[in-house]
């Protein structure tokens, strides 16, 4: 069989708004005087929601009550420029053209907040390639690595798990992709490394967006 349907991690996938987050989450940590990061240091720290966002820069010691502050503070920042300096990744907008002439279904599943991920995959993709768009629905439903919101996906679309490349760069893409039986494709031009995609089970790895054309007729 071959392959029917994409879906995409956002953050590190198909958006490089790393400046973003990082300048972002800075100005609340400046706010009460913390320490900020480097940009590459938000590599690491993103890519599992905003709360764990907040957990990663704080201090170690930092108490609960100043989490929730750095965390309200740096959701309000990044409201305000979440579209500064972001940007979808070289070659992205062709790849996905490339996909939908060839027939395949496309989507987008981000821990981001459901609403959020929406008005950037807006922003970015006017032309609306995407069939799915989801976020995280609530702090209620589990997040990515949790395949529950994937595997809900591809229910909708009516298609099987196997069915379904899920491109990401980070281990928890890997994970979820695993997790939902899906396949595991990471990329290598986002947050992580090589060694953490392949560790986590990452069945192709691609250098570049359009890498991506050849394993479509590869059976799943």
């Amino acid at each position: 069989m071959s392959f029917r349907a994409v879906f995409f991690d956002l953050d590190g996938t198909l958006l490089d708004s790393i400046e973003d987050i990082a300048d972002a989450m800075n100005f609340a940590l400046q706010s009460e005087g913390l320490p900020v990061h480097d940009v590459k240091a938000y590599k690491y720290f993103a890519g599992n929601g905003m709360g764990m966002l907040v957990e990663r820069s704080a201090p170690a010691d930092a108490s609960p009550a100043l989490k929730q502050r750095l965390l309200e503070v740096m959701q309000r920042q990044y409201a305000l420029i979440w579209d500064h300096k972001t940007r979808p990744y070289e070659g992205i907008n062709d790849l996905l053209d490339a996909l939908r002439q060839r027939g395949l279904l496309l989507a987008v599943l981000s821990n981001k907040p459901h609403h959020a991920t929406l008005g950037v995959v807006e922003r970015f993709f006017p032309a609306k390639p995407f069939t799915l768009i989801q976020g995280s629905p609530s702090p209620q439903v589990p997040a990515k690595p949790e395949p529950a919101v994937a595997l809900a996906m591809a229910e909708k679309l009516g298609l099987a798990p196997r069915e379904i490349l899920f491109m990401g760069d980070t281990k928890t893409d890997m994970e979820t992709a695993r997790n939902a039986e899906m396949v595991p494709v990471g990329v290598l031009w986002g947050f992580r490394t090589r060694d953490e995609l392949v560790q986590t089970g990452a069945k192709y790895l691609l250098d570049k967006p359009l890498d991506l054309l050849p394993f479509l007729e590869v059976s799943g």
